[in-house]
């Protein structure tokens, strides 16, 4: 476990982390959730390299959690005879939901998405591959777009098209979401991540759909859509995580608008006490090579200044080169950037009024922790509560979740300098519970005798939303 780094580090499994000796480097290099993208492979695929995470996790005793990404209603062209073809800017081409699937040439091609021309209309400006293509739609005949290429190049199977502006009026939740939800709740994810919501109703949804599944994991809202930004208050607070997804949200808003977007997100999210993950070409030259570009560690370090929770690689671990290389780089720029966080001043819920007792013991004890020589929190936790409301302070104070139940230890592994260990205190004399705790951490290497620690709990132990005490505790008194 690493005790250092506070921002924890979100990867992609894909092939290139198929290998078990690679993924066990990059477990060991720290990444702590590890993604499965429902919008490539089959479940079979997804179960295997789930199963191989866990077990090398195990094996070194570090908790991961596991995210599934639903697809979402992401809207593709069709393919191409040849596989892909060239645009050149001027040129009339045309997109059609109703041409076969695999008859697209350098004039037309189909659409995954049926209600595109009803959605869009002369003027709209659609973006093509990430916004690499740009198109301008001239008329709509039937199901026929009429668009006149703007900006050309390399056009192949599959790539994704946004409409500037959003509004589109495709659904969040698409049949296959409804189905990979279900194998989710099997496969025991600890996170879903929910693509393209628009509003919290999408999010709501989602939250009875796996609960009618038997299921109960942490819902992450990726906003990549115009709407979401609109709605981004209600989505953050019908949600358990946010996920900022720079591609499509990007392209949608306009790269211009994009940075201080991805402040307003994370600010917002720290509000509402949500971890937020910062997602999408952080390290993206390091698929292929095997340092980052300064504008990539920039991009992370001011990431994590802004107060991220989590950084995310996609393809960097999925399909590079190098993905062990990507997990030390970026463990290595969020150390630095790290240690350059203002920690003294209190000001998160400072004028707000608190409304539960367990809000008013992690206020305090971070407010202590910053202000007496602290050198670590042990939050004895059954739901992982607590240690998230700490985790919204800003601080250098590490905060040790320990915890009974499994599910709360890699629910808490995503949560900003919260460290989960495995522990029992149902079983332990309330009057001995304090010294267990910390020789717990005494044994890991984590103290010594001397240090001052801030410990929080709950009169009744094994009780759910109940931490009402906080105690300041020497080691060795």
């Amino acid at each position: 476990m690493n005790y250092l780094r506070r921002t924890k580090i979100v990867v992609t499994l894909g092939p290139s982390l198929d290998k078990p000796d690679m993924l066990e480097q990059v477990i060991l290099a720290g990444a702590v959730v590890f993604r499965a993208n429902f919008s490539h492979g089959n479940v079979s695929m997804h179960e295997q390299r789930i199963a191989m995470v866990r077990e090398i996790a195990a094996r070194h005793e570090r908790p991961v959690a596991i995210l599934v990404d639903l697809q979402g209603p992401k809207i593709r062209v069709g393919r191409f005879k040849e596989g892909k073809i060239h645009l050149q800017a001027g040129q009339t081409f045309i997109l059609d939901p109703q041409l076969a699937d695999n008859e697209g040439d350098d004039k037309i091609v189909s659409l995954d998405y049926k209600n595109l021309p009803r959605d869009v209309r002369a003027g709209d400006t659609l973006l093509l591959d990430d916004g690499r293509l740009v198109f301008k739609v001239i008329r709509i005949e039937g199901t026929k777009i009429y668009c006149e290429v703007e900006v050309g190049g390399e056009l192949s199977n599959n790539k994704g098209i946004n409409r500037m502006g959003g509004g589109l009026s495709a659904a969040a939740l698409t049949e296959k979401d409804r189905v990979d939800i279900k194998e989710a709740v099997r496969l025991n994810a600890d996170y879903i991540a929910v693509s393209f919501p628009r509003n919290a109703d999408d999010i709501k949804e989602a939250r009875i759909l796996l609960k009618a599944a038997g299921g109960n994991p942490g819902i992450i809202a990726k906003i990549e859509r115009a709407e979401a930004v609109t709605n981004i208050e209600e989505i953050i607070q019908a949600s358990d995580a946010v996920m900022i997804a720079r591609g499509d949200l990007g392209v949608e808003l306009g790269d211009a608008e994009l940075p201080a977007m991805q402040k307003k997100i994370i600010k917002i999210a720290r509000v509402f006490n949500k971890p937020v993950i910062t997602a999408t070409q952080m390290l993206e030259t390091m698929t292929y090579n095997t340092i980052p570009t300064r504008a990539e560690v920039s991009d992370v370090a001011n990431a994590v200044l802004d107060g991220t929770d989590a950084v995310m690689l996609s393809g960097e671990t999925a399909v590079g080169l190098y993905p062990d290389k990507a997990v030390a780089a970026m463990d290595r720029i969020c150390l630095s950037a790290e240690k350059h966080r203002s920690i003294k001043s209190l000001r998160h819920m400072k004028d707000q009024q608190l409304k539960y007792v367990d809000e008013a013991i992690a206020m305090a004890t971070m407010y202590v922790a910053n202000h007496l020589d602290i050198k670590a929190i042990i939050a004895l936790t059954e739901s992982g509560t607590t240690s998230l409301l700490m985790s919204r302070v800003n601080s250098n104070i590490p905060v040790y979740g320990l915890s009974r139940y499994e599910a709360t230890l890699r629910r808490m592994t995503l949560y900003r300098g919260v460290y989960p260990i495995s522990f029992d205190a149902t079983h332990i004399d309330r009057r001995e519970l304090n010294q267990a705790a910390i020789s717990e951490l005494q044994q890991r290497g984590i103290l010594k005798l001397g240090d001052l620690v801030i410990i929080t709990k709950g009169d009744l132990i094994g009780v759910h939303g109940r931490t009402n005490s906080l105690k300041i505790v020497t080691v060795g008194d």
